[in-house]
């Protein structure tokens, strides 16, 4: 399976809300979310999807109310307008790495393979794993192992690398893991998947994207319309959770002598919304998932 996708029915239903509306997946994979999608639409109804990587290409769906967009999602409003559309009935996010992008060893996403150091989702960019790794100077680096990954010994990781890469170029997967083969092993799974999920989301300034989807998505969703997102980490989350209280990513909104501010989503409930033990036992990647839903106003 190219990927499992995560709360699938209840992600769908919480977006579909008009048979015969026009709906964004800016995140299609495998098609999975897509798919569903489009179980729901009538005749009239459109699915627009999008995907920055090439295998995506190869799940096209065939069917005439559906159109696959070979484009990341911080291209959300203009590769819409090129097809005519300036507005729709709902948006769906599944952020994160597909499946198949960590079962790709090659990619060099998981730690459990030896692969060239790349990690990106887009592998026509120039930016890459490696290139970070033995370029970036050794603030950069203990920036991103500490805002990115929790990292908290992120200045020593970052001596370390810049250390070895003088003796020798860091060019794998397993180089990166040798250099810290002195983590306990009991502690080692987290670590690494702490070092990687800083590195990659560098490689595809994810948080940087997806903050420009967000503004994106409230511009070019109707009142009322529906924005559904699924995030795997606390800094995804966090962007989500305060873009749909109040449409900002940080700092505090304008509030009127009562204390009052203008909202720009209404949230479907306030707690995010989890996967239930069932569909984590059958999906482990889901253990980590959150999904908020705003109605925008």
């Amino acid at each position: 399976m190219y990927h499992n996708p995560v709360l699938l029915k209840k992600s769908v239903d919480d977006l579909v809300t008009n048979p015969d509306g026009i709906y964004v997946d800016v995140t299609f994979g495998g098609g999975g979310h897509s798919r569903e999608i489009l179980k729901r639409l009538s005749p009239k109804g459109r699915l627009f999807s999008f995907d920055q990587d090439l295998d995506a290409l190869k799940n096209i769906i065939e069917d005439e109310r559906f159109t696959l967009i070979n484009q990341n999602f911080r291209f959300l409003e203009n590769s819409l307008l090129a097809y005519g559309i300036n507005k729709v009935d709902g948006i769906l996010a599944d952020l994160g790495v597909s499946s198949h992008q960590f079962d790709e060893a090659e990619r060099g996403f998981s730690t459990r393979s030896n692969a060239p150091l790349d990690m990106r989702m887009n592998v026509m960019q120039v930016l890459d794993a490696k290139k970070i790794i033995n370029e970036y100077e050794e603030e950069q680096l203990a920036n991103i192992f500490y805002y990115y990954g929790d990292l908290r010994e992120s200045r020593k990781l970052a001596r370390e690398i810049v250390h070895h890469r003088k003796i020798k170029p860091i060019e794998t997967t397993e180089d990166l893991k040798k250099l810290f083969s002195y983590i306990p092993a009991f502690k080692q799974n987290k670590f690494f998947a702490q070092v990687f999920q800083a590195i990659r989301i560098e490689v595809n300034q994810e948080l940087e994207v997806l903050k420009e989807m967000l503004l994106q998505a409230y511009k070019i969703l109707k009142p009322e319309g529906r924005l559904v997102v699924i995030s795997y980490h606390s800094l995804e989350d966090r962007l989500v959770k305060r873009f749909l209280k109040n449409g900002m990513f940080e700092g505090e909104p304008e509030r009127d002598i009562y204390g009052n501010y203008a909202k720009a989503f209404n949230l479907l409930q306030s707690k995010a919304i989890v996967p239930d033990h069932a569909e984590i036992e059958e999906n482990s990647r889901a253990r980590s998932a959150k999904m908020r839903v705003g109605i925008k106003i």
